[in-house]
């Protein structure tokens, strides 16, 4: 792999990539891929060793190898998230219930697209040799050949039930993972995440959006809209981390990432159980959505649940462990019938096979370029 010298050279490898993917060029067209950066929470560093200190503009100005070396691993891993899902997402293109879908996930993609490129510029232009080369590892690794650095973002995303599912859960996440660097003692990477939020925002309202239009139309039965509830946000809950994270805990000692409610919690920071008190934030909010689905299904329907957040768990103390969706310990013979019960199987799809044949189980919605604003 021959290596980069300009962020003009990243470029062409990003063009490369994006026209690989098969996407139809009309859907790119009009958007202006670029770098951009909003304002700060602080001109100084906001918590940890650092507090006080100004923001870091260089990495030059950082004091020690070990933040840098963090930094760097929180940008790539960052990066290789959003061009992951657009690697996930590409084929549903071709499947669009009608033409408002079709271009509200021509915009997430774009915007993923941005992310990742606003990632790989921030490598190229302050991390020297090293951020170049992690900017091109951005672009040659894939989640088609299940290469990306998540398992969530190696995940097949099958139709359009998938992809709504995933844009609420896991660009849910994304919001967290966003707010939390918005903190960084980075300056550079602190003002990358308002434009990034804002956009982010859309993408986990197109999914939100999409499954209330798929429980409003009625026509997929709510069982199988769990199983996909199931399924995210399980491995939403991995995205968080461990619960005793030692990266969690020297990342907010340093400055570099900061807890998802930061500016309004007064409370000192629980230096050994971040990842898990953010994840809690997160299961709290998730709660209120899938209580809101709620309100929208018939009296006596089974209603939507949270899974547990022992469940089907990756990563953690519960990673492997055979417990159920409403966190009951089973036995591993049970858990393996329990996991064909309670996640999508075979059967679902060709129930929902069958059900994709009309476009009416979701509720339509009239395009306008006004209407994905």
């Amino acid at each position: 792999m021959r290596l980069i010298s300009t962020f003009d050279d990243w470029i062409d490898l990003f063009r490369t990539w994006r026209d690989k993917l098969g996407i139809d060029k009309e859907l790119m067209q009009e958007y202006q891929f670029e770098h951009l950066f909003g304002g700060v929470h602080s001109d100084e560093i906001e918590f940890g060793a650092y507090a006080g200190a100004r923001k870091w503009e260089k990495v030059i100005e950082i004091p020690d190898q070990r933040v840098r070396d963090a930094l760097i691993h929180l940008i790539v891993y960052q990066g290789d998230t959003e061009f992951a899902s657009v690697e996930q997402q590409k084929l549903l293109l071709n499947t669009a219930p009608n033409t408002y879908d079709l271009m509200s996930m021509a915009r997430v993609m774009r915007e993923e697209m941005r992310h990742g490129w606003q990632m790989s510029y921030l490598l190229v232009k302050y991390f020297g040799t090293t951020g170049k080369v992690e900017a091109q590892k951005l672009l040659s690794r894939n989640a088609d050949n299940f290469e990306r650095l998540l398992n969530t973002f190696n995940e097949p995303i099958e139709h359009w039930l998938d992809f709504f599912a995933f844009a609420d859960f896991i660009d849910r996440d994304g919001k967290f993972q966003l707010k939390m660097l918005s903190h960084s003692a980075f300056a550079p990477l602190a003002r990358s995440m308002p434009p990034m939020l804002r956009e982010e925002s859309y993408h986990l309202g197109t999914g939100n959006n999409g499954l209330r239009r798929i429980v409003q139309a009625k026509r997929v039965p709510n069982a199988i809209v769990q199983k996909y509830l199931n399924k995210w946000i399980s491995t939403a809950y991995d995205l968080f981390g461990s619960s005793h994270s030692s990266s969690a805990h020297w990342a907010y000692v340093w400055g570099l990432k900061g807890r998802f409610d930061e500016e309004v919690n007064p409370n000192e920071a629980d230096l050994d159980h971040l990842n898990e008190y953010n994840r809690s934030l997160y299961h709290a909010e998730v709660a209120d959505i899938v209580n809101r689905f709620n309100k929208m299904i018939d009296a006596d329907d089974v209603p939507f649940t949270v899974p547990d957040v022992k469940f089907h768990r990756a990563i953690g103390e519960y990673a492997g462990k055979p417990y159920s969706v409403t966190g009951e310990l089973l036995s591993p013979e049970a858990y393996a019938k329990h996991l064909d019960e309670v996640m999508p199987n075979d059967r679902d799809q060709l129930v929902l096979k069958d059900i994709f044949k009309t476009n009416d189980w979701i509720i339509a919605r009239e395009y306008t370029k006004e209407s994905l604003n």
